[in-house]
């Protein structure tokens, strides 16, 4: 792995974007296929440089319809989505203002929520998301550096667990590697991003919006299925996706996580 130049802006460590838009045409249309570079290779080498199982695997979701949804290996009990802002803020700006500050911390915590402070590293917190929490943890192979940070990060609180991703040279290797193989031309750090990454993870019955950049994690109702029912897209993906009809956008992309081994 090599480092292509983290750079602190405004007081502030500043990541490559992990995503990037593969063209900016805007448009009114959820098109999922040529949206983002929110794609299953960026996240499979990121999990490599992570230390993450190769059993998790990753699938683009091209279309939400029945048809589409039969090609992809079930259960899905996690999904990531990348999105343009005027997606997102229709689909979240009403919701945002009414998640309280989360305090929570230790081995009881329903879900292991991190609060992002690292500029443009969405798409890692997201992933980080998915895989720290997805069977409680199981595909974060043993021994390695992302499960020394898991353990660390159990007992501290929102503010400290921060801290350790901010001050974890590991992290920033893993994804700065990683988002060098995203794009023909990377973008740098200081460049507008604009996109957000979004996590929704189904743990012990109930779906969570996972994302660094709210007050803290979102419960999004209990689910018996998996998240590509009719159900499952209702309490994930589905405000996007109807946002998408209605705002000029430059595109947004889901990509499906699930166990294929």
């Amino acid at each position: 792995m090599f480092n292509l130049g983290v750079q602190v802006i405004n007081g502030q460590k500043t990541f490559i974007p992990l995503g990037k838009p593969r063209d900016q045409t805007q448009t009114r249309s959820p098109n999922l296929t040529n949206a983002t570079e929110n794609n299953p290779e960026v996240h499979t080498h990121l999990c490599k440089n992570l230390g993450v199982s190769p059993s998790l695997t990753f699938h683009d979701i091209l279309s939400t319809t029945p048809e589409m949804l039969s090609w992809i290996p079930r259960p899905v009990n996690a999904l990531i989505l990348l999105c343009d802002r005027p997606i997102y803020l229709a689909a979240r700006s009403h919701v945002e203002h009414s998640i309280p500050e989360y305090l929570g911390s230790g081995a009881d915590e329903p879900v292991l929520w991190m609060k992002q402070t690292i500029g443009h590293a969405c798409g890692l917190m997201a992933l980080l998301h998915v895989v720290i929490n997805l069977e409680n943890g199981k595909y974060v192979l043993a021994g390695s550096e992302l499960e020394k940070i898991v353990k660390r990060a159990v007992g501290l609180g929102p503010v400290e667990r921060a801290r350790l991703l901010y001050d974890s040279r590991f992290l920033e290797e893993a994804h700065m590697d990683a988002a060098s193989e995203g794009c023909s031309i990377v973008p740098l750090p200081q460049e507008e991003c604009g996109f957000h990454f979004i996590a929704f993870v189904k743990k012990d019955g109930k779906v969570w919006e996972l994302n660094g950049g709210m007050n803290g994690p979102l419960l999004r109702g209990e689910l018996e299925g998996d998240l590509l029912g009719e159900e499952g897209l209702d309490m994930t993906v589905r405000e996007f996706l109807n946002a998408a009809d209605t705002e000029v956008h430059r595109g947004m992309s889901i990509i499906a996580v699930n166990n294929t081994m």
